[in-house]
This record gives structure tokens, sequence and C-alpha cells, in this order.
């Protein structure tokens, strides 16, 4: 029988290496999400080396951002987006004026009010329907209502009306998940020292959460200016500037393209580019600045 001394060494514990199927697995799932990104990431670059490479030589004139198309035939060089620039962000403008207050504050009744009532699920269900609904079905329905019903003409805010159909669910969703992350710690902790709810919202939730808010205000925004059917349905395309948004045509950025189809002309060709390309520099400004607010925000609410 053999006895061991204090003197014996004592083994170091050994670890199980781990096994040549284990890494060839992590080595193929690491390609495959490797190639799925990149094949994801190749159809974005070619749109957008498109869109730059035959948008630029209109952007790059010196009238682009000055002057609007009205007067030139098709054939005509020459002009700028200047109208329909201008058309886009008042629709825009107007849209976000009645969609951020609105599903900011149906997003806050569904996270700090509603609970398991039954309002809470109907007003659920209503903003997962809406989500789904189709640009032109939007456009249709003010149009009926509208301009059917009510009897007001065809406008620029017909179409702000019709954006805002759509802008609001997005608006309600990302607001939502926003709010839902505030940690329920911090509002206990208000509640405990005697502060009333809605000044626990406004003071603390909503500081809190206001970085991940404005980014998904600006990204349904961005999503809502590039709609074509509200325009082609509730407003008609003209090619001069029109500030009055309750009467008259107006031009916007996706009726120039849309206006431009039917002109084969190489002048056509050049404006349907540069109005995309002006398009995606407006939803990247956007994107920019809602980054920016983001961040000071952020810094705002440490302090």
């Amino acid at each position: 029988m053999s006895t061991t001394t204090l003197d014996s060494p004592v083994k170091a514990p050994t670890f199980q290496r781990v096994s040549v199927r284990r890494r060839i697995t992590d080595a193929g799932a690491t390609v495959l999400v490797t190639l799925s990104v990149l094949v994801a990431l190749v159809p974005l670059i070619w749109v957008l080396a498109t869109v730059v490479t035959k948008g630029l030589p209109a952007l790059m004139s010196a009238t682009w951002f000055t002057h609007s198309l009205s007067g030139l035939t098709a054939s005509s060089t020459g002009g700028g987006i200047y109208h329909a620039l201008v058309g886009t962000l008042l629709q825009g403008l107007v849209c976000a004026i009645i969609s951020i207050p609105l599903g900011v504050f149906v997003a806050i009744y569904l996270v700090e009010y509603a609970g398991r009532s039954k309002l809470g699920k109907i007003t659920t269900f209503m903003v997962d329907i809406l989500s789904g609904v189709p640009s032109i079905v939007a456009a249709l329905f003010i149009y009926a209502l509208w301009v059917s019903t009510f009897g007001m003409p065809k406008s620029g805010f017909a179409v702000s009306l019709a954006l805002v159909l759509l802008m609001v669910p997005v608006v309600v969703r990302s607001t939502e998940e926003m709010l839902r992350i505030v940690p329920q710690d911090l509002r206990e902790a208000s509640y405990a020292l005697g502060v009333p709810k809605w000044k626990t919202i406004a003071r603390i939730v909503l500081p809190t959460s206001i970085a991940g808010i404005i980014t998904g205000i600006m990204l349904a925004l961005a999503r809502v200016m590039g709609e074509t059917a509200p325009l082609l349905i509730l407003v008609g395309y003209a090619p001069f500037i029109n500030f009055d948004l309750f009467g008259g045509e107006q031009g916007s950025l996706p009726g120039v393209m849309v206006a431009e189809m039917n002109n084969p002309t190489a002048a056509g060709s050049q404006r349907i580019w540069g109005a995309a390309l002006t398009l995606i520099l407006v939803i990247a400004v956007l994107n920019v600045a809602a980054k920016v607010i983001s961040h000071y925000s952020q810094v705002g609410s440490r302090k």
C-alpha cells in the first residue's frame, strides 16, 4: 500500500484542449458570417457608387441648389433642384411637427400607463397594423377623407398627412423600445423620494433615453421623405417654387425623378440621378444631425 508524503509534488489541474471539431465549426461559422456581411454590403455599395457617379455631375452645377426647372424644356440643360428641395423639406417639416409629439406621447402611454389594460392592447394592435400599411393605402385614405369628404384641394399638406400615417408607428415603436431600456430602479428611486410620476417621466425617463428617441425619430423621418405614392395621388408635380402647403402643385425630390422618367434625353437622366443623390444627402444630413443631437443630449443629461 503506497503512501503519499507531504513532500510529494502536487500536479496542476490539466484543462482539456478545445477539440479540432469545435475549432473547425467556429472557423466555419466565422467565415459564413463574414461572407454574409460582404454579400449584404455589395449591393449597398454598388447602388451608392452608381448614384454618386451618375448624380455628382448635376450637383457640380452652379445652379443646382439655387434655381428651379421652371421654363426649361425636356432637352434643356441647366436649372436646378431648389423648388423640389423646398417642397420636400416643407412636407417633411409639417409631418415631423405632427408625428413626433403624437408618437412620443403614445409610446409614453404604452410604457408608463397602459399596463395590461384593454386600451393599451388595442393601441398596440393598431400600431402594429399601421406599421404594415403601404404608402399608397395611406395616400388613398387621406384622399378619401381630406379631398373627397372634406372637399379640400390637393396640396402639400395632404401629402404631409399621409406621411404622418407612415411615420407615427415608427416613432411609437422606436420610442417605446428606448423607454423600456430605462432601468426600473431609476423610476422606483424617484417615486421613493416623493416625485410625481409625470415629473419622473419628464426629468428621469425621457432624459435617460433621449439619445435613442432622437435617433429613431430621425430614421423615421428619413424613411418617409422618400415616399412617392402620396405625391402622385395627393399633389401634382410643379417645376417651379411653391411655398403654399395648402394649395397648388408642389415640387419634390421624388417628384422630379418620376417626372423626368419620361424624358429620354441626357439632361433628364442627369436630373433623375441628381435628385436621387440630393435625397440621399438630405437623409445623410438628418442622420448626422441625429447623432450630434443625441451626443449633446447625453452630455447634458449627465450634467
